[in-house]
């Protein structure tokens, strides 16, 4: 068998949504696909209403599983998923990528939140199944 497609998350500051949907991939795809993320600038420490939702919701603490992440740290990725920049979004050589367009939850309130972790699983599960269906290959 290959090996799993790699699927980077990215966005400018590697601290909410693409944290977000690398934890969420790797608790519910990473059967199918390794998921990493990255960011073209780093915050010190990951958006703490994102690990509090992600805790809540799976029992994960991405404090202790995950930190922030350059792109140019990433080994050699497949697909790309932009968490959707209102600016400059990062560019990182693959053989697909694609754009979630999601709005940034960050100092809005818990329900911005648990509503972006939703968008990111139901967007997750499908990425999942379309790389199950061979849609993308490594």
């Amino acid at each position: 068998m290959s090996e799993k497609i790699k699927v980077a998350f990215v966005c400018v500051h590697n601290s909410c949504r693409s944290q977000m949907a690398e934890a969420i991939s790797k608790i519910l795809a990473s059967d199918v696909f390794e998921a990493y993320s990255g960011g073209t600038e780093i915050k010190p420490q990951i958006n703490k209403d994102a690990v509090a939702v992600i805790k809540e919701l799976y029992g994960v603490d991405m404090n202790q599983t995950q930190h922030s992440k350059l792109i140019k740290e990433l080994p050699e990725i497949d697909i790309v998923v932009t968490m959707g920049c209102n600016v400059y979004c990062p560019f990182l050589p693959c053989n697909h990528m694609e754009d979630w367009g999601l709005e940034d939850p960050t100092g809005k309130d818990k329900d911005a939140f648990l509503q972006t972790a939703e968008i990111i699983r139901q967007k997750v599960l499908d990425l999942k199944e379309r790389i199950e269906k061979g849609i993308f290959s490594n």
